[in-house]
């Protein structure tokens, strides 16, 4: 080894030892914090987003800031879970996006719970089973979950935080190659997004829906003839190999989470509020209910309509808009579209997603 090998080296040992220093001296400072808050929620959405994007404005480089915000979200679940151990309900089984969203909102020191449906991640939230849910809403390319929608209508939890997770698609089979493929498993929206692909590599393979990826992976793990769609979680979680990596039609592939809990949260200096309403049956009832949003300056994200299921052929509008519920002009916007509507359902104001 050369001597200026060996001093870089030297240089970086010194570094990891200030790290772990200054790490651990954080976490005593955390601990403090758990007991200040004398009982209040550990977990903060407003407060960690603060603080990446904070770091993340300061950083002078060569780190990217994504390596800042996973860096510093890790730092912090470690450092949360000093003050209280923390559950989170998810979409299983293991080795889904969901649990990947999960791991990239909470950190590997949360302990996941996987759960068989989003009917059953919105039930252990509210019944204290986990501290905290994730559930998809909506994916880029097929567009809203139906299922998580129709719940928001009826929980009484609310939304605390997004996730944005970029969803690469992988081939997963037990061995290497395409040769003797006559199945494949995924979920229904993974085979949508990758029907180009398939439709080129494996025109005459069986696409089997299922409910999940992670249960794809599974059944392909224990067939010779059999491949999966899922994610890079998966592969490992279940000993495939990737054999065709980055499969899907649309290479700029996301898929949105909520992250459901039982506390409001507060402002974060960038924020969303999302709602439901009602609207009336009549000739120009959505414009009525938009209208104050826009003499506001308030803009909209998303406005996506659903059935009402009140068989009156009425409808309900789910709308993400810009800037928290306590904001003056957002809550006056608010006020005067519930005017307009039969009813309005505040579902949450939470930090946007980084």
């Amino acid at each position: 080894m050369n001597d200026k090998l060996l001093e870089l080296r030297n240089q970086i040992d010194a570094l990891d030892d200030q790290l772990l220093a200054l790490l651990n001296q954080r976490g005593r400072l955390a601990q403090a914090v758990g007991h200040a808050k004398n009982g209040g929620p550990i977990y903060r959405p407003e407060r960690e987003a603060q603080v990446v994007r904070r770091l993340q404005t300061a950083n002078p480089g060569p780190l990217p800031n994504a390596s800042v915000e996973l860096l510093f979200k890790e730092i912090m679940s470690a450092c949360r879970s000093l003050e209280q151990p923390m559950t989170v309900a998810y979409l299983g089984p293991e080795g889904t996006f969901s649990e990947a969203a999960a791991v990239k909102q909470f950190g590997q020191s949360a302990q996941g719970l996987s759960a068989a449906s989003i009917d059953e991640v919105f039930r252990a939230v509210e019944e204290g089973q986990a501290h905290y849910g994730v559930v998809p809403v909506e994916n880029s390319s097929e567009g809203a979950i139906g299922r998580t929608l129709d719940l928001l209508l009826t929980t009484p939890v609310g939304i605390c935080g997004e996730v944005m997770l970029r969803v690469r698609q992988n081939l997963l089979r037990r061995e290497g190659g395409l040769d003797g493929v006559r199945v494949v498993y995924s979920h229904a929206q993974s085979l949508g997004q990758c029907q180009g692909w398939l439709n080129a590599h494996l025109p005459d393979a069986e696409r089997i829906a299922v409910s999940s990826n992670a249960e794809a992976a599974s059944l392909a793990a224990g067939q010779r003839d059999a491949v999966a769609i899922a994610g890079e979680m998966a592969a490992g979680r279940y000993g495939l190999a990737i054999v065709a990596p980055g499969i899907e039609d649309d290479a700029g592939n996301t898929t949105r989470f909520l992250v459901l809990g039982r506390d409001s949260t507060a402002p974060s200096g960038r924020d969303k509020t999302s709602l439901a309403i009602y609207a009336k049956n009549k000739p120009g009832a959505l414009l009525e209910l938009i209208e104050p949003f826009a003499r506001m300056g308030v803009g909209l994200n998303k406005l996506e309509s659903r059935p009402a299921r009140s068989g009156s052929w009425e409808y309900v509008f789910f709308i993400d808009l810009e800037g928290h519920r306590q904001e003056p002009r957002v809550a006056e916007a608010l006020h005067e579209a519930a005017g307009h509507a039969l009813s309005l359902k505040i579902l949450g104001s939470y930090p946007t997603a980084l």
